[in-house]
């Protein structure tokens, strides 16, 4: 069965030089050293190796030519880094009726304030509300490499956003944290305990308080298609 195509992309060609700071990395692009806005957060060490193929979008204004989109991985296609991507992939799921979990929901709001944090979505679905945050797991793990995982690295916006979630389920509104196993292959979803053990834990935790947890999973084509790999991950805690 063919997977579905949630975006197309102009995509281009690129080979990761070095990451300059957390927002910048140097790339090469048809022979030329251009400068390649990186918005995902995480450490992403097992990717930004010297000399590794890569795939970029153009951009304009700023600092940047560039945003270093994904970079090339099994069977040649992409794991998507790019955080704006990936929420962009998954709206366009939810919009297309395409995850299980969140069957016939539609997103009502996004950058939703509780508390001390924004979430990333308020749903309005069958059953009523419900309050999500999304994370992006492109950490790859086990004997196959079929887990996806988060964090590479602490992440204390990531364990107050958990705490949230989890003051939320108390008072009796229904909340969910799902992951976005942005690489080709992967299965199932499981939280990096070496990247941060209190996030592990507190994911047990949010469980056992009654958040949902769930995972769906991404590639990029080489030509430039985002393609919903799983509509949904198994997730082991």
């Amino acid at each position: 069965m063919k997977k579905p195509v949630l975006l197309k992309l102009n995509v281009i060609p690129c080979t990761f030089i070095e990451r300059l700071n957390r927002f910048v990395a140097l790339v090469e692009v048809q022979g030329e050293l251009k400068k390649a806005l990186v918005t995902n957060t995480g450490r992403l060490e097992e990717f930004m190796v010297p000399g590794r193929r890569a795939f970029c979008l153009p951009k304009s204004g700023g600092k940047t030519d560039f945003v270093l989109l994904a970079f090339e991985d099994l069977g040649g296609n992409g794991a998507v880094i790019d955080t704006r991507t990936q929420a962009k992939a998954f709206e366009k799921a939810v919009e297309l009726n395409l995850i299980p979990w969140l069957r016939d929901c539609v997103i009502k709001r996004k950058e939703v304030r509780v508390g001390n944090s924004r979430l990333d979505y308020l749903f309005a679905c069958p059953g009523g509300e419900l309050y999500g945050e999304m994370k992006s797991a492109v950490l790859r793990g086990g004997e196959r490499g079929e887990y996806a995982m988060y964090p590479d690295c602490p992440s204390l916006r990531g364990q107050r956003h958990i705490r949230e979630l989890m003051e939320l389920a108390r008072s009796g509104k229904k909340a969910i944290i799902f992951f976005i196993g942005a690489m080709p292959g992967v299965e199932k979803f499981r939280p990096y305990e070496k990247g941060d053990p209190v996030i592990a834990k507190l994911l047990r935790e949010a469980v056992r308080e009654g958040v949902r947890i769930e995972g769906l999973s991404i590639s990029l084509s080489p030509s430039g298609e985002v393609i919903l790999e799983r509509p949904s991950l198994k997730v082991e805690l």
